[in-house]
C-alpha cells in the first residue's frame, strides 16, 4: 500500500495536471507532499517502534491511510488534495521501520539482508500495481474511485495487522532472535538519549544521505517524471511507458533480496555497496544523459541502474549493524529518513526545473516538456548519486555484525 500511494501520480500526471490545472512544479510539490510527512515521520517511528513496538504502529498507520486516502480522492483544490497526500505519507511512514524491526526479531541476523530485500519486493509489486493497471482503471473509472477503493483496502490491511502481527516470537509461543518483555513502553527522555547516541557511530550520518541517492534516482524516476519521460523520447504511448517505467521499479525490487542475499553470504556490506553506486551512477548517467540514445539501449541501461539501486537493502542492513541492536529501530527510522528525503527533493528540483525550460507547449489544459527539459531536469539525481558513491568510500565495514558499545 506505501509503495502504491508513493508513485500513482506517476501514471496519472497528465490527468492530475489537467483537473487541478498545474504545472510541472506544482505537480512535484503535490507529490512531494506524500514525502513531507514520511520524512518527518522516520525518526519518530524508529524511536517508537524500539519503546512501543510495532504492531500498534501499524495498525493506526493503515486506519490513518484509510482516511487520508479517501479524503484525497474527494479533494476538488490542488491545496485539499495535498493534505491528503499528507495524511497518506505520515501514515504509511511506519511501514518499513516496523518491518525492519520485525525481522530483527523474527528471523536471524544472517538473514535480515535477505529478509528486507524480501519485503522491498513485495512492496514494489504495490509500485507495479500502481502502473498499467492503475492507468487503465483510471481511463475505465476514474482516478478518484480508484483511490477510493484503495482507502476501503487500507481500512482491511488495519484490521488484518491488528489481528495477526505480533511484536515479537514469544507471544506466538516461539523463541525469539531478540528477546523483550512483552509490552515494551520507553520514556521520552530514554527515547531522546538513544536518537543522540547513534550519531556517534560513524556510518549512520554517511549512509543516511547516501542512500537518499539510490532510492531518490528510482522514485523520483519511476515514481513521478518517468512516464511522461519516455511519452516525450521516445514517442510512446501511455500504457507503453506505464509498462517500461514498472518494469524498471520491478528490476530495483528483484535485486534487493539478490544483493541482500549475496551480502549476507559473503558477510560483508561495504565492497558490495561501493560497487553498486558505482554502477548506478554510470548507468544512469548514460540512459538519461547520452543525447539521441536508442530505446533498446535505454532500457539496457536503465535496468542496470535500477539493479544497482537495489543495494538500499544492503544500507539499511549496514545501517543497523553500525548501532547496537537496542538502537536498531532508531538508526533504521533516521536511514529511511534519509532515503526517502532522495525522492522528496528530487521530485520537487525535477518539477521546478522542467518549469523553468517549459517553451509554452500545452495538451489538453497540461503543459508538455521537451527532451532536453527533462534532461535538465535529471542533472540532481546524477550529482546526488556522484556523492552517493563518495560517501560510500568512507563507510565502515561491519561485516554483518553490530559494534561493541563503544564506537
Amino acid at each position: 500500500m506505501s509503495f502504491y500511494q508513493r508513485v500513482a501520480p506517476a501514471v496519472m500526471t497528465d490527468l492530475l495536471m489537467s483537473d487541478f490545472q498545474i504545472g510541472a512544479a506544482a505537480l512535484g510539490n503535490f507529490s512531494a507532499f506524500y514525502f513531507y510527512s514520511y520524512v518527518a515521520m522516520q525518526v519518530p517511528t524508529g524511536m517508537l517502534a524500539d519503546h512501543w513496538g510495532p504492531r500498534r504502529l501499524l495498525t493506526a498507520g493503515a486506519l490513518l491511510a484509510a482516511v487520508g486516502t479517501i479524503f484525497f480522492a474527494m479533494a476538488n483544490t490542488v491545496h485539499l488534495a495535498n493534505i491528503g497526500r499528507l495524511l497518506i505519507g505520515g501514515s504509511v511512514a511506519v511501514a518499513w521501520v516496523t518491518l525492519m524491526k520485525l525481522a530483527t526479531h523474527w528471523f536471524p541476523p544472517r538473514m535480515f539482508a535477505f529478509v528486507t530485500g524480501i519485503g522491498l519486493l513485495v512492496g514494489v509489486t504495490g509500485a507495479v500495481t500502481a502502473g498499467a493497471p492503475l492507468r487503465l482503471l483510471a481511463d475505465v473509472l476514474g482516478w478518484r474511485e480508484v483511490m477510493g477503493i484503495l482507502g476501503l483496502c487500507c481500512l482491511a490491511v488495519g484490521t488484518a495487522i491488528w489481528l495477526i502481527v505480533r511484536d515479537d516470537p514469544t507471544e506466538r509461543g516461539y523463541v525469539s532472535y531478540i528477546p523483550v518483555p512483552g509490552s515494551t513502553s520507553g520514556k521520552p527522555s530514554g527515547m531522546l538519549r538513544g536518537l543522540s547516541r547513534i550519531f556517534r557511530y560513524r556510518n549512520t550520518l554517511l549512509l543516511t544521505v547516501a542512500q537518499g541517492g539510490m532510492v531518490g534516482t528510482v522514485l523520483a524516476f519511476g515514481g513521478l517524471w518517468g512516464v511522461p519521460f519516455l511519452e516525450t523520447r521516445y514517442a510512446l504511448s501511455s500504457m507503453a511507458a506505464a509498462v517500461l517505467n514498472s518494469s524498471i521499479m520491478i528490476v530495483w525490487a528483484l535485486s534487493g533480496p539478490l544483493l541482500g542475499f549475496f551480502s549476507d553470504k559473503l558477510g560483508t556490506r561495504k565492497g558490495l555497496y561501493v560497487s553498486a553506486s558505482c554502477i548506478a551512477l554510470a548507468c544512469w548517467s548514460f540512459a538519461l544523459m547520452m543525447p539521441t540514445l536508442p530505446l533498446s539501449l535505454f532500457i539496457i541501461t536503465a535496468m542496470i541502474g535500477a539493479g544497482a539501486c537495489g543495494v538500499v537493502i544492503v544500507g539499511f542492513a549496514f545501517a543497523k549493524e553500525s548501532v547496537p541492536s537496542q538502537l536498531s529501530g532508531t538508526a533504521s527510522g533516521v536511514c529511511n529518513m534519509g532515503a526517502m528525503s532522495g525522492p522528496m527533493l528530487l521530485q520537487l528540483a525535477a518539477g521546478w526545473l522542467l518549469d523553468r525550460h517549459w517553451q509554452g507547449e500545452m495538451l489538453h489544459g497540461a503543459r508538455i516538456y521537451d527532451v532536453f527539459a527533462y534532461q535538465m531536469a535529471f542533472v540532481p539525481m546524477i550529482v546526488w548519486l556522484t556523492f552517493t558513491a563518495g560517501l560510500a568510500l568512507l563507510t565502515r565495514e561491519t561485516y554483518c555484525r553490530p559494534p561493541q558499545e563503544t564506537p
